[in-house]
């Protein structure tokens, strides 16, 4: 089971006048992210499903890797919202998804979110040392749906950089 953790795209600046979960990508980021999905489906990667935060910036995101043929489909996934309880996260990830026969998933949030997760499913818990650029990816194998936190292995770790 392989699991792509992308940290969605360039935002628009934090503003008063916008509420957090409603800031788009901004152009710079719709491209920034256009690229990564070329870089990655030109290498061969393919996701079963994509799953995304709930936050317009993470849907965009998320729309742009699917309207590029990375995924067949596309779902929000509350538990990919900014703050919200990682170990409970994962567990509705695998209630939800251990039976389909999903081998490949894509989760496009945010950080420290997403380098947590990474760190939870890799070491057993945050250890807040992994950084996840805007639009960059961390790619992390499984041995099972049931597998204990801690059992992970990290494959990937990449800015957007080194995709464009």
């Amino acid at each position: 089971m392989e699991l792509y953790l992308i940290r969605h795209g360039i935002a628009q600046e934090q503003s008063p006048t916008i509420p957090d979960g409603d800031r788009p990508l901004t152009n710079k980021g719709k491209d920034k992210t256009q690229r990564v999905a070329q870089r990655l489906q030109a290498i061969g990667v393919e996701f079963d499903l994509i799953l995304t935060s709930p936050l317009v910036r993470a849907q965009q995101t998320a729309q742009i890797l699917m309207d590029q043929g990375l995924a067949p489909q596309l779902e929000t996934f509350s538990s990919l919202a900014p703050g919200e309880d990682i170990p409970q996260g994962i567990n509705d990830l695998k209630e939800e998804y251990r039976h389909r026969s999903h081998r490949c998933l894509a989760l496009v949030g945010h950080q420290p979110d997403l380098a947590n997760w990474a760190e939870y499913l890799t070491f057993g818990s945050p250890q807040g040392k992994l950084i996840v650029k805007k639009a960059g990816i961390i790619g992390l194998t499984l041995p099972s749906w049931d597998c204990p936190p801690g059992e992970g292995q990290l494959f990937l770790l990449t800015p957007p950089r080194w995709l464009v």
